[in-house]
């Protein structure tokens, strides 16, 4: 009989980290439904470079990566921005802690699986792939700041300013076009949806 494994457990956890713990929430957002947002819109990144821009990237490698991209927290919860990026030395201390969270976490791996999900837990931070991942990851912020607004709750006013800034700095043309193209339907009630 094998070991029981606790990797998936742990994952199933992401329902359970907050996030935007310093803010008020009209509704809230844990780490599973931002992982979930993340990957649909990784994915529709890469379908718009590859179709639009003669690109090359695998539009299922970056809608998994997507799925994990914040696999980490599930072993350090969501560290809030103004925290995780108040100096620079918090910065750093807090990728290290990150580091060994994933250390421990892909140790939770059956040996023989390992190696399959080492590129997902510990991506190439300079890969096509994981920078759009990154831009998904700044658009889904992007947009819990939209619908907060929407909401009438202020709260958020000032990120989404900030993200729509970090947005523009990252010069992905597809963040730009999904920005252009998508992000508005965000703002509406669902009627004016249909």
């Amino acid at each position: 009989m094998k070991s029981p494994s606790h990797f998936f457990a742990y994952m199933a956890r992401l329902r359970l980290i907050r996030r935007w713990s310093l803010r008020r929430n009209t509704v809230g957002e844990n780490d599973a439904e931002h992982s979930l947002m993340v990957a649909m819109i990784a994915h529709g990144l890469a379908v718009m470079r590859n179709e639009r821009y003669g690109g090359h990237v695998d539009e299922n490698k970056v809608a998994t990566l997507a799925i994990y991209h914040e696999a980490a927290e599930v072993i350090t919860g969501d560290l809030p921005s103004p925290i995780k990026y108040f100096n620079p030395a918090i910065r750093d201390e807090f990728k290290e802690i990150e580091r060994l969270a994933t250390d421990q976490l892909h140790s939770y791996l059956p040996v023989d699986m390992r190696a399959a999900y080492d590129p997902l837990l510990r991506p190439d931070e300079t890969s096509e792939e994981w920078l759009l991942v990154k831009a998904a990851d700044k658009l889904s912020a992007y947009i819990k700041c939209v619908e907060e607004s929407g909401y009438g709750n202020n709260e958020f006013r000032q990120a989404e300013i900030n993200i729509l800034r970090e947005i523009h700095e990252m010069n992905i043309p597809e963040a730009e076009e999904f920005l252009e193209e998508f992000a508005p339907s965000f703002a509406l009630p669902l009627d004016a949806l249909n």
